[in-house]
């Protein structure tokens, strides 16, 4: 289990390193609109990708 786990946020870091090693101009201004939002508006996109996250497992499972 663990095994699996460590691979999941292995994946889930080279995935999220993609965009800012690609397009660091547009990665820093996309961090900057991010950094304006209200705490509710951050936690309902958390929420969502959450949510996508456990969708996606649950079809592939």
């Amino acid at each position: 289990m663990w095994d699996t786990f460590l691979k999941a946020v292995a994946l889930m870091l080279i995935l999220e390193g993609i965009f800012p090693f690609s397009f660091p101009g547009s990665w820093r201004e996309i961090f900057l609109k991010l950094m304006q939002l209200e705490d509710s508006q951050i936690r309902f996109m958390g929420l969502s990708t959450m949510l996508a996250g456990l969708v996606i497992l649950f079809l592939l499972n």
